[in-house]
């Protein structure tokens, strides 16, 4: 007699429960996949702010102040002879500044030399944008499209790529100095509710003619001083220039430089004043670019005056304004 031959497959329950076990199982893994993405981002977020730290201190080292935020009163003095602040980087970022101090000595050299390149002051060279309304056009500085990791957070990949805005070739970042409080243009420079912070902007011609914070000058202590902090590039890709950005101001104020209570930034992008601060943010939200915010979980990594980095949960709100002037003399605790 015959033996009766055994089951080749599964039956189609047996076929659900398999696929409810699998769900379960990936349901249960992607959590933990996430935080351990979202913490390699964070880490290698906070590795870039430490470098920004080390090549900070090593440019105040050399030249005894600071890098400004932006100082767009610079004009050449061969084309400008009587320039209240001779040089040829107007509206170059804090960021741009360094390069020679985060081992990117080659491509300052080259955009230094660009800069400089120009015979008449018609040719425009010296704008980092090139003179775009001339005809034909000034090409843009090559390191306005030139992406750098320094300024990069992976967890944000709009920041890693070269876009086109306004036919310029722009690379990002995720990162901005930090101005101040209030950062309002029509408040006097040296209100501490004003332009009080390590990275300063300068935009009008009555700011003092200084080139920058000595480290002196943070009276509140480095250790208690925030010097640079986190906000992604805006949705439409106008904000958040690593090598040059006027800002709304020309003062670099929402692009290269923030407060902590930027008032001035916010009315200007017809936000309510409740956007301005430390805040979680969606890179969709137009409004979001008014505010501190990053793409890590539950807040967000800054850099102290004295080259430390902290990650702030979203409750470091409240004494975002004290840690954010060098002068105030102002008493906070975290929780």
């Amino acid at each position: 007699m015959p033996r009766r031959r055994g089951r080749s497959g599964f039956t189609l329950i047996e076929l659900l429960v398999v696929i409810a076990i699998i769900a379960i199982l990936i349901a249960l893994l992607l959590p933990a996949v996430q935080k351990v993405r979202d913490a390699a981002n964070r880490t290698q977020c906070s590795n870039n702010m430490r470098q920004m730290g080390l090549a900070l201190h090593n440019y105040a080292g050399m030249y005894g102040v600071l890098p400004p935020g932006l100082d767009n009163r610079e004009r050449p003095p061969t084309f400008y002879p009587s320039a209240a602040v001779p040089g040829w980087y107007p509206y170059w970022s804090w960021m741009a500044r360094i390069m020679p101090f985060y081992e990117q000595d080659n491509l300052y050299r080259q955009a230094d030399s660009f800069a400089r390149s120009g015979t008449v002051v018609t040719q425009y060279t010296w704008w980092p944008w090139g003179g775009f309304w001339l005809n034909p056009p000034t090409p843009p500085n090559p390191a306005l499209g030139t992406p750098l990791k320094i300024w990069q957070c992976p967890a944000d990949s709009r920041q890693l790529y070269v876009s086109i805005v306004d036919g310029l070739q722009i690379a990002f970042t995720g990162y901005l100095g930090i101005s101040g409080v209030r950062g309002d243009y029509n408040l006097p420079y040296d209100r501490v509710d004003g332009r009080s912070g390590v990275l300063v902007g300068y935009g009008r011609s009555g700011d003092p003619l200084r080139s920058g914070i000595r480290i002196l000058e943070i009276v509140d202590g480095t250790s208690n001083t925030l010097m640079v902090g986190e906000r992604p590039p805006s949705q439409d890709l106008y904000y958040g220039w690593w090598f040059a950005g006027a800002g709304y101001d020309g003062s670099g104020t929402g692009d290269v430089v923030m407060g902590a209570r930027d008032i001035g930034w916010a009315d200007y992008l017809r936000c309510p004043r409740s956007k301005v601060g430390f805040q979680p943010g969606r890179p969709e939200v137009f409004c979001d670019q008014a505010h501190f915010w990053s793409f890590h979980s539950g807040g967000g990594n800054f850099m102290m005056a004295d080259g430390s980095v902290r990650f702030l949960s979203y409750n470091a709100d409240r004494v975002l304004p004290q840690m954010c002037t060098r002068n105030g003399g102002e008493v906070y605790t975290l929780d």
